[in-house]
């Protein structure tokens, strides 16, 4: 692995972003509830093909954008919406995840059972485990780390692209030694693929809104949230995903 992992920094290089403010980054999010009904283990097998029917054998998912803003020391996701003339604009502050390398802050706005809750608090990264398999995505030589989501039951593996040499990615996978350009959860229930990568100042774009609304909570209360809410869904036998962010 050490030697794959030397060929990996000889090939991707590091100058890339040396002339560059910044990083602009579109991803596309692709979900399909079929796979994620499909491992809901309450669910019988009769219930499983019924749910499999109802959203057909031609699921192609759910499909979203949104764009990450990245600087050395600053990194910004939202969501994006189409406008009528085929271009795309922020949302307003429905999803939104804030990252201040420099202070080790965090700031996540994200809407759970219908309220909207204002995570604050201290940045820390997710534990990767970096593998020996490497693949190119949309030009850009990439390797492969995988960790996991406890409270969610999720299995997280990521790409990035060292010549990109920003630690972030998007939402709220990020601390890997070059910019995420691919996450697939649980084999594929849901995929973020970076289709679109810009190298130009961000300051303007890292810039947040005047006014965010939402009830202000630590990172240690939100896990809390959450387990009760997956504890208590699967034994109501309901769906969890239904009220949170997948």
């Amino acid at each position: 692995m050490k030697k794959l992992f030397a060929l990996f920094l000889v090939i991707a290089g590091l100058p890339a972003l040396a002339q560059s403010d910044g990083l602009v980054v579109t991803y596309e999010r692709t979900f399909f509830w079929s796979k994620v009904y499909e491992k809901l283990t309450f669910l019988s097998e009769e219930e499983k093909s019924r749910m499999k029917n109802s959203w057909g054998v031609n699921d192609e998912g759910w499909k979203s954008k949104g764009q990450l803003v990245a600087s050395p020391g600053q990194s910004k996701y939202v969501e994006l919406e189409e406008e009528a003339d085929g271009g795309y604009r922020g949302r307003k502050s429905e999803y939104l995840v804030f990252r201040d390398f420099d202070k080790a802050r965090k700031m996540e706005l994200e809407e759970f059972a219908g309220k909207m809750l204002l995570i604050e608090d201290t940045l820390i990264a997710p534990k990767w485990k970096v593998m020996n398999k490497i693949k190119e995505i949309g030009g850009y030589m990439c390797m492969m780390a995988v960790s996991e989501d406890s409270i969610k039951g999720q299995k997280i593996e990521a790409w990035f692209a060292n010549d990109l040499a920003y630690g972030s990615g998007p939402e709220r996978y990020y601390g890997l030694p070059g910019m995420i350009l691919e996450v697939d959860v649980n084999d594929g229930e849901m995929l973020l693929t970076a289709i679109k990568v810009e190298k130009k100042p961000v300051a303007e774009l890292l810039a947040l809104p005047k006014k965010i609304k939402g009830k202000k909570i630590t990172t240690t209360e939100y896990e809390k949230m959450m387990t009760t809410h997956f504890r208590d869904s699967i034994k109501s036998r309901r769906n969890p995903y239904w009220a949170v962010r997948y």
